[in-house]
């Protein structure tokens, strides 16, 4: 008889399907979740029926993550999101594509993507964000958290004087929190979970947890959603801007002099706004 205590099971891996019509980009990101011990990729379409024969098969397998491209040959992607989700409630898909209008941007959101990344993504990266994203994120590329911000903030001062204030019970249940605030405007600017925990000097753990009280607050399902009601509710102003994060060679005492925002290049997605 063995006296070794048990060793705990191991995580189930993150079940994937890639739908991408262009071979070299697929054969990428096959490549990089092929050496992703924590993923296991189901299958991979390069077309829209190809796609949805898999879908709707009867013994098709759940899928945790979609990774969706909009513009295929035989139709378009948004179709399939709405297919995954309605399928699997609790699946994530997550458009990769080359589109960076604001209409694909709300349209992909509208049919229930929760993450949304341009190709100029290396395949490696994407990967990081199907972990962001499986971990209750949100990824987007910063080019398009950018875009949004910038819409919102139009579209706020064009609706200012012809909405009305809610009842101040309403509006007091809404409201964001200061720290809520900072975290919501890091995530804004595209950075990730850890970065945005660096900036507060708090953990990981604790951001996501200010990130489902956001998404609760806002009655929104995504980074994007949420950014967009914060301006349009003026709960984005500057003096939420956060100081930058200390980096691994700066002293504290720099650090604490610090008073710029916090900025980096990371991806969208490891905001974990998850």
């Amino acid at each position: 008889m063995s006296l070794l205590p048990p060793q705990p099971a191991p995580d189930a891996p993150i079940h994937i399907a890639i739908v991408e019509d262009d071979d070299e980009y697929r054969a990428a990101l096959m490549s990089a979740l092929s050496t992703a011990a924590d993923m296991r990729l189901v299958w991979a379409a390069s077309s829209h029926t190809q796609a949805y024969r898999e879908l709707t098969a009867p013994d098709a397998v759940p899928l945790d993550v979609v990774l969706v491209d909009l513009g295929l040959p035989d139709g378009s992607g948004l179709d399939l999101i709405v297919t995954t989700r309605t399928r699997w409630p609790g699946s994530a898909p997550m458009v990769c594509t080359i589109f960076a209008d604001e209409t694909s941007v709300f349209k992909a959101m509208e049919a229930g993507a929760l993450g949304y990344l341009l190709k100029d993504l290396p395949a490696h990266k994407v990967i990081e964000e199907i972990r962001h994203l499986h971990a209750d994120g949100s990824p987007i590329s910063p080019k398009i958290a950018r875009k949004i911000l910038m819409l919102a903030a139009s579209s706020a001062f064009a609706t200012a004087s012809s909405t009305p204030s809610p009842p101040p019970d309403a509006a007091a249940s809404m409201a964001l929190s200061p720290r809520e605030r900072q975290v919501l405007r890091l995530i804004g600017q595209g950075h990730t979970t850890d970065e945005a925990a660096r900036a507060l000097g708090v953990t990981s753990t604790t951001i996501l947890t200010f990130v489902r009280r956001i998404y609760r607050k806002l009655q929104v399902n995504s980074r994007a959603e949420a950014i967009h009601v914060a301006h349009q509710r003026g709960f984005l102003l500057a003096r939420d801007q956060p100081n930058k994060p200390r980096s691994a060679d700066t002293p504290p005492s720099a650090h604490g002099a610090s008073t710029g925002t916090a900025t980096g290049a990371a991806g969208a997605g490891g905001t974990g706004l998850t």
